[in-house]
């Protein structure tokens, strides 16, 4: 598995709109405690922390946020949240202005986790982005630690739990390779009772040509 987005919002100022997350931890209390604090002017900025980074664009008074691993760069993760922003505004468009928390959630975060699900893995992902975005507008944003936009002095842990994820995948793994076999197995025993029948039939059939139908010929 390789660099990720693993966690995404929309939000109108500190209100949350919609949020996917594919990890478990505290992305999201991180995230909203960074949504208090940003000015509301139409801009892109990333903060780092630690192996992540959070990555936010807003416009028109909407703000976009995701967290990627450090490794993925700056590129992707704008185009998704482009992405995130054209399909958001073709769906809610000037209704988000009076939307209350989570109107979205039901509706748009499955969107999120499905573009989260191409942007780190559809090859595709990358050419894309470098269309959409200008590689010298993406150098030039700024990029702060994370410290920067908290409270002087403020700490906060990053915690980032994959193992959920990985342990609910290997579960659904074993689960299916469980029910196939049981499948396989039932349409063994199936085939074998089918098998079975068919020559006792047949050795039915071959002694009634000589001994009758009754067998009685054979006694």
């Amino acid at each position: 598995m390789g660099h990720q987005i693993l966690y995404a919002l929309v939000a109108r100022g500190n209100v949350v709109l919609a949020e996917s997350s594919v990890v478990s931890g505290n992305a999201h209390m991180v995230a909203h405690r960074i949504l208090a604090r940003l000015p509301p002017d139409d801009q892109r900025v990333s903060y780092s922390q630690e192996r992540h980074w959070f990555h936010i664009l807003i416009s028109d008074g909407i703000t976009y946020m995701c967290m990627a691993d450090e490794g993925m760069g700056r590129c992707l993760p704008f185009g998704f949240l482009e992405d995130v922003r054209q399909r958001f505004s073709a769906n809610y468009g000037h209704s988000a202005s009076s939307a209350i928390a989570y109107e979205y959630n039901t509706d748009f975060s499955p969107q999120l986790t499905e573009r989260m699900d191409f942007w780190s893995n559809n090859p595709r992902a990358d050419s894309i982005g470098r269309l959409r975005e200008d590689i010298s507008e993406v150098k030039g944003i700024m990029i702060q630690n994370i410290e920067k936009v908290l409270d002087r002095g403020e700490k906060i842990d990053l915690l980032v739990n994959r193992t959920d994820a990985l342990q609910e995948e290997s579960f659904a793994f074993r689960r299916d390779a469980r029910e196939v076999r049981r499948t396989f197995w039932w349409k063994n025993v199936r085939l074998g009772v089918f098998i079975a029948f068919l020559l006792l039939l047949l050795v039915y059939v071959v002694v009634a040509l000589f001994c009758g139908p009754l067998l009685s010929g054979c006694a």
